[in-house]
């Protein structure tokens, strides 16, 4: 697991090798990241050891990952950033 002890490193391993993946990973982190508790934070951290096609068709909803944990923090963070965006 990413052993990542402060948010400038959380949000530099949130820049992926796919725009789409760092305007949605990014902003997340920046904005709700604090708001999580420890354990969805070892999810979300977990999350990002993923790689990024599997990431990719996981937020993009051409697939569901199979670990519940995980489809279940892809659905959570595609909320919080559209409910931000409507702002």
């Amino acid at each position: 697991m990413l052993n990542i002890s402060d948010k400038p490193r959380l949000i530099w391993a949130c820049r992926r090798g796919m725009l789409e993946l760092d305007v949605i990973l990014a902003p997340f982190v920046e904005h709700e990241y604090d708001g999580l508790s420890e354990a969805h934070k070892v999810v979300f951290r977990h999350l990002l050891e993923c790689d990024d096609p599997d990431l990719f068709a996981w937020f993009m909803g051409h697939e569901r990952s199979k670990n519940a944990e995980f489809q279940a923090m892809v659905e959570h963070i595609l909320e919080r950033n559209q409910i931000r965006n409507q702002r």
